[in-house]
């Protein structure tokens, strides 16, 4: 079995070898003939990442309900919410998200994503596999899905960056060293990487100088910083190109500081009727400030923007206890928000070059864990038979056999829906299952980039998706 400390050992070892690797160049240019990309439906993405592992079966794929009650049999019962009537005809959602259900006629549901069996079930794991395209431990760092985009298709603006990672704290929490491990560009080198923003509340605070220093000595300390960068005892362990990859980045950030879209971060320029309407209050509201933050980034010229949860191990989705109690709360946390993005994307005539996706590792069954006939362990303590106590009601299990994916804007169709997992358990895709490889290729297209976009790592061949074979859902575009 892969642990955490051995996947830890692998993911450590494939970015210290990455870091002496030399500049990764375009496959063509070794004699291979050129990729030719799509026309692009969209300019800029907004992923919406529910980590932890949202449930279908309790946001936005329902099936059979029952309330809880001392003694209920867990087989008859899959989800843990009613389902509610949408914009788009005969299709619900789960009770608890009344103002997605109102704009989901603007997008499209993927009832069919599926992901694969990894033998043992770690949220760092299946998310780097999510993220790269690629399942750990690889022999090299592979770049985030935004770090391909920033890298291939180039900023929007030069001066705005081109990923950003907001609402997931990289220092302080369980797990953060395997989540730095994808939240990175890779062998592609520091100035594809993301700008990290866990607070967006303080995302203004990481776009200007320190508090009293002058412009001018600011300028000069920063001068004197780049030196330290270049006489780093480190650079003996990284190549040339890492090494002016991490001074590109320096200057990139430089250049943000002094230019006017510095203001994209400040949310509190918003008028106070817009801020209420992402903004649900407290802790809990630190994702709809996320969603608004994307929106102004990405009308300022950001491509990439991925905002999340935040991954915190038995927090938020990660439910394996209490599962329906958090999930309620949860509801309240994303809907309003998602909601007020979509809404406000459409009026500022942004939607339909901005494609934004919501979706999560894997989905959660009460029963099932992994897939049927999975030899992952069991990580909940739930009875699989009868329930006993409140805090059992809800989606203990991790589940990889059927999750749903929700796309807006970019070129999708609206009110459509793609796919679908059985009615009853175990809930799996049986109709037109999407896969990761797949999913990615869909997203790459719509952004104008080939999913078999190929880059030589020393004589090797690196695609964007797996081996180049991801393919896209064509059916889901206009």
């Amino acid at each position: 079995m892969l642990t955490r400390r051995r996947l830890l050992h692998s993911l450590s070892a494939a970015a210290t070898a990455t870091l002496a690797l030399p500049e990764p160049r375009a496959w063509a240019a070794v004699g291979h003939g050129p990729v030719v990309h799509p026309a692009a439906k969209a300019d800029a993405i907004i992923v919406l990442w529910m980590a932890g592992g949202m449930a279908a079966p309790d946001t936005f794929d329902p099936k059979k309900y029952k309330p809880f009650e001392k003694g209920l049999a867990v087989k008859d019962v899959i989800s843990t919410f009613p389902a509610i009537p949408t914009t788009i005809d005969g299709v619900q959602i789960c009770d608890g998200l009344p103002e997605i259900a109102k704009v989901l006629d603007r997008g499209t549901l993927i009832r069919s994503h599926v992901q694969p069996d990894l033998g043992s079930i770690l949220h760092s794991r299946h998310q780097y596999h999510w993220h790269t395209g690629y399942v750990p431990p690889q022999t090299v760092a592979c770049p985030h899905i935004g770090a391909w985009m920033s890298r291939v298709l180039g900023p929007r603006n030069p001066v705005m960056p081109a990923f950003v990672n907001i609402g997931q704290r990289l220092e302080g929490i369980g797990e953060n060293e395997e989540i730095k491990a994808f939240t990175t560009a890779g062998f592609f080198g520091s100035e594809f990487g993301p700008m990290n923003l866990p607070f967006p509340e303080q995302a203004a605070l990481a776009v200007r100088p320190p508090k009293g220093m002058e412009p001018g000595r600011f300028a000069s300390r920063y001068e004197h910083f780049k030196k330290l960068v270049a006489r780093s005892p480190q650079r003996e362990f990284a190549s040339d190109y890492h090494q002016e990859s991490m001074l590109r980045s320096l200057d990139n950030a430089h250049r943000l500081l002094g230019a006017t879209e510095r203001d994209a971060f400040d949310i509190t320029l918003e008028p106070k009727e817009v801020l209420e309407r992402y903004d649900v209050g407290g802790d809990a509201g630190r994702f709809g400030r996320g969603c608004l933050l994307a929106r102004r980034l990405v009308e300022n010229g950001a491509r990439y923007v991925e905002v999340t949860t935040e991954y915190i191990p038995f927090v938020h989705w990660d439910t394996h206890d209490r599962g329906h109690e958090t999930v309620a709360r949860l509801h309240g946390h994303i809907d309003r928000p998602i909601a007020a993005l979509v809404r406000d994307l459409e009026s500022r005539g942004l939607l339909d070059r901005t494609l934004v996706v919501i979706a999560s590792e894997f989905s959660r069954d009460m029963i099932t864990e992994g897939q049927p006939g999975s030899r992952a362990n069991d990580q909940a303590n739930s009875p699989k038979d009868f329930l006993q106590q409140p805090n059992h009601y809800g989606q203990h299990r991790h589940f990889t056999g059927g999750s749903t994916v929700v796309l807006f804007g970019g070129g999708v169709k609206k009110g459509f829906v793609y796919g679908r997992t059985a009615d009853e358990r175990p809930c799996v895709a049986v109709e037109n299952p999407v896969t990761i490889s797949d999913l990615h290729a869909t997203l790459f297209s719509a952004m104008g980039m080939s999913p078999k976009t190929v880059y030589d790592i020393e004589g090797r061949p690196f695609y964007a998706t797996e081996d180049g074979k991801g393919k896209p859902v064509e059916a889901i575009f206009t």
